[in-house]
């Protein structure tokens, strides 16, 4: 019996982690439909690896239960890549709340209680949690611990004004999240981080740069000191480290992988 990544969300950065980490594993590719799964899955097998496909509504932790007892049927679960996630552009506040903070939330409690010793987590986040003010010290810990079904009952979670600030929310609150399971899935010998691009070729990011809020993320792409938008096998990469044993002293830690675009929303000339 192989051991097992589960890949919540195997868009194109679900995919290239999976890439990266799943060496002569057995992966399990959990997206919104089926259809999107198979296809997914099709690509993987494709590229050498053993694949099964599921849909999974993250937003359901009976589906999120789901996609947990069939990883546990496949073997041991070394990796839990969440990569599943709506964006400020393509779903009203409520679905940005209930999939990329509250499904994130669920994925990370219920995999705490099954993952492998040794294993390891990777939430993808996003620049965009660090460009929300900060919130009180009160607020940041309720973000990190407060069990799953009541992070959404939180005054400042339902006081989000738009679907900006509720994926800012998110965001904010994935980054607090794996500070706080950190010390959860510490108690199984395994290690759970994230990452946080920026704007990464991908079709969520084909949105944003061309949907409703287009100049802005157009200048931020043309303002970034990098000078381009990334790619999915950059934030692999750096996936791949912090998962690997080279990352074995990292746990509970959100990296920005922006190409400075943070860096100069801050402090760059136009700040």
């Amino acid at each position: 019996m192989k051991d097992v990544t589960v890949v919540v969300g195997a868009g194109g950065i679900g995919q290239a982690i999976a890439r990266r980490i799943s060496h002569d594993r057995q992966i399990l590719v959990a997206n919104h439909t089926q259809e999107s799964a198979d296809a997914a899955a099709k690509v993987l097998e494709f590229a050498g690896f053993d694949v099964t496909a599921m849909k999974a509504d993250i937003s359901d932790r009976a589906a999120v239960q789901a996609v947990v007892a069939e990883a546990q049927d496949l073997g041991p679960i070394k990796a839990l890549v969440q990569a599943a996630g709506v964006s400020p552009s393509q779903a009203p506040i409520e679905q940005i709340l209930k999939v990329d903070l509250f499904g994130t939330a669920i994925l990370l409690e219920e995999f705490s209680k099954v993952i492998a010793p040794g294993g390891a987590g990777v939430v993808i986040s996003s620049q965009s949690g660090y460009r929300m003010p900060a919130l009180t010290a009160d607020q940041d810990a309720l973000l990190a611990t407060a069990p799953a079904e009541d992070l959404l009952e939180l005054n400042f979670v339902q006081g989000v004004k738009d679907t900006l600030h509720a994926y800012q929310m998110s965001k904010r609150c994935n980054s607090l999240r794996v500070r706080g399971e950190a010390i959860n899935w510490a108690k199984r010998n395994a290690r759970v981080n994230a990452n946080s691009p920026g704007i990464i070729v991908t079709p969520l990011a084909h949105d944003e740069l061309y949907g409703e809020r287009a100049d802005f993320y157009q200048t931020m792409l043309k303002k970034m000191p990098a000078g381009r938008a990334g790619t999915p096998d950059e934030v692999a990469a750096l996936a791949a480290h912090i998962m690997g044993p080279e990352g074995g002293f990292i746990t509970g830690s959100d990296f920005l992988i922006d190409g400075g675009a943070t860096a100069n929303f801050f402090y760059g000339p136009d700040s």
